[in-house]
């Protein structure tokens, strides 16, 4: 999942972006209202955490123009813990949730988590497709109970895959949601981590779709429809 996160503490956004790749999020950190605003309305975040204080353009006004401009991604947040006027400010403008400032990130990356799981429509971190397994508050995956050992990138493309599993995602949908706007996104590469996955998962669980993606199945699910490729 790709996280934009919106701060203008300098301290503060460098935690969090820390923090939510060592959880295995792709995460993209602005500084200000503008820069804030720009990328949230032009780049695809499956959530954004946004703190309401800052320079240039608030926090709320930022809110409501995604809003108005159909911008449905979830979006957290963050006040200073004695303005309760700023909370009901943020919901109305669209906010999902808040959290108040000082905060334990162990909350904000539940809360975050719990976000992504409604906006995806599962009721909680584990998805599980058969016997495979997909923890997304440990980052890990298991077959059959045993772990398997991914690297960030392959954990992130299948804990995306699961997340919409069943569903064909493009090779381009997959790009903009594992990688962070600095990285060399590159679509072929898709390909590769695809092949991995499927080494270390077995080959019959992501199917391709010639000309349109791939999808993540339970090959020992009745109702799917057999591999297209």
């Amino acid at each position: 999942m790709r996280i934009l996160v919106v701060e203008d503490d300098p301290d503060l956004s460098r935690q969090l972006k820390q923090v939510l790749k060592e959880q295995g999020y792709a995460v993209d950190v602005a500084t200000d209202g503008v820069e804030g605003h720009f990328l949230g309305d032009t780049e695809p975040y499956d959530a954004v955490v946004l703190d309401l204080g800052l320079p240039q353009i608030d926090g709320v006004s930022i809110l409501q123009k995604w809003r108005a401009d159909d911008r449905k991604m979830p979006v957290l947040i963050l006040t200073a813990r004695d303005q309760w006027s700023e909370k009901v400010a943020g919901f109305d403008a669209g906010a999902d949730d808040y959290l108040t400032k000082p905060f334990h990130t162990e909350e904000l990356l539940a809360r975050l988590r719990a976000l992504l799981r409604r906006a995806a429509g599962h009721t909680t971190d584990t998805i599980e497709l058969g016997d495979l397994v997909v923890d997304n508050r440990a980052a890990r995956a298991f077959v059959g109970g045993m772990g398997i050992k991914l690297t960030s990138h392959e954990f992130r493309l299948l804990a995306y895959m699961a997340a919409h599993k069943g569903r064909v995602i493009s090779r381009t949908e997959m790009v903009e949601h594992i990688y962070d706007q600095d990285f060399d996104r590159d679509s072929n590469t898709i390909e590769v981590f695809i092949g991995r996955l499927r080494k270390k998962i077995g080959t019959d669980r992501i199917e391709t779709v010639r000309g349109l993606g791939y999808r993540l199945v339970d090959p020992d699910a009745p109702d799917d429809a057999p591999a297209a490729g």
